[in-house]
């Protein structure tokens, strides 16, 4: 069954756990299989690749490893972190910051 997460593709996320806590990135994906988000700029480790190819250059690179959908928190525009609550007007339902209220 496919999880549900509030957290979505291209959101602003701060880290607040482990070795980036504090640093903020926009979502690159989202990986619902295994509770984890790839943070653009977050939790750089080295990889060490093989050369496929003659322009594919070999070696040890730097690369985004995925972080815990827990360690991660939405960032409201107005108020920072904070959690996500949801507004149903008729037919749609938004995103709402759960300290201010605005919509995310």
């Amino acid at each position: 069954m496919e999880k549900k997460f509030k957290i979505r593709k291209d959101d602003t996320v701060e880290v607040i756990a482990g070795k980036d806590k504090g640093k903020r990135g926009t979502i690159v994906r989202v990986l619902r299989d295994k509770d984890r988000v790839l943070v653009s700029g977050v939790n750089i480790v080295k990889k060490a690749m093989k050369k496929r190819s003659q322009q594919d250059r070999g070696g040890i690179v730097e690369i985004e490893a995925p972080l815990h959908v827990s360690n991660v928190m939405i960032v409201c525009k107005k108020c920072g972190p904070t959690r996500i609550g949801y507004k149903i007007d008729g037919d749609k339902k938004t995103r709402v910051c759960r300290k201010c209220g605005e919509a995310l």
